[in-house]
């Protein structure tokens, strides 16, 4: 998978890093949520280092952002961070456009359409603009009927035993599949399933503590850890200022 830059940067010096990470972590604005695509504007905070399953688009309002990509810093005022690549945010002065697509429905080829035909980036457009987009589909039956079986057990245990057989599949089938198909063995593809679930919970007014019990989690303090490992920023300062808008 390749980390595209859309517009000329640079690639700043080791050196510059710690001067330029911002000292905040948490987002304030609008997060417009679909079932498989997020659209957030407004002040970005700056994360850790971390890696998650969605692609990712940031789209800067005015001036260029940075960020670290695989180790190297670059600026720019649009970047695509595709599935899985290792990423942070350092410093962001102006607002932002950010997209994240869940990879197995929307490509990051499909991303890069999208806010080429939307015009003027705004959530309006690009909402619009990714809701025409074409969706990639699970060609394979066995994978769907796996997915279906983890949503399904989402709120308790999620037994990869239970999975393999609602694939009709043995154990070691199932995690090949996954690995296959989705880039992600079974455990890792629940824990971000679950983190998804949770993050939906909380954005639409649920605890921290219920929002973990609900999506699963051991406790308030896995889901934190599992917020902070994947996206790189903590769950109760990044949620609770983000103005929600469900779309269908």
């Amino acid at each position: 998978m390749k980390t595209i830059a859309l517009a000329a940067g640079m690639i700043a010096p080791p050196s510059t890093k710690k001067e330029t990470r911002l000292q905040q972590d948490s987002w304030q604005g609008s997060l417009w949520l679909a079932p498989d695509f997020a659209i957030l504007h407004g002040a970005v905070g700056a994360t850790a280092s971390h890696a998650h399953y969605a692609h990712q688009l940031m789209l800067s309002t005015g001036a260029p952002f940075m960020a670290e990509l695989d180790g190297k810093l670059h600026t720019a005022q649009h970047l695509l961070v595709e599935s899985l690549r290792p990423h942070a945010i350092l410093s962001a002065p102006a607002p932002m456009l950010t997209i994240y697509a869940e990879p197995q429905r929307l490509s990051g080829a499909a991303l890069l359409a999208a806010v080429g035909s939307a015009g003027a980036p705004s959530l309006d457009n690009l909402a619009a603009a990714l809701q025409a987009q074409p969706r990639e589909h699970l060609p394979d039956p066995r994978l769907r009927r796996a997915l279906d079986k983890v949503d399904a057990l989402l709120s308790g245990k999620v037994s990869a035993t239970v999975i393999a057989e609602a694939a009709h599949l043995s154990l070691s089938q199932v995690e090949r599949l996954f690995s296959a198909q989705l880039g992600l063995p079974v455990r890792q593809l629940v824990l971000w399933r679950r983190l998804r679930l949770a993050i939906r919970f909380i954005l639409l007014g649920s605890t921290l503590t219920d929002a973990a019990h609900g999506a699963g989690f051991a406790d308030a303090a896995h889901f934190s850890r599992t917020m902070r490992s994947l996206f790189g920023v903590r769950a109760d300062r990044s949620l609770r200022q983000l103005n929600v808008k469900l779309l269908d």
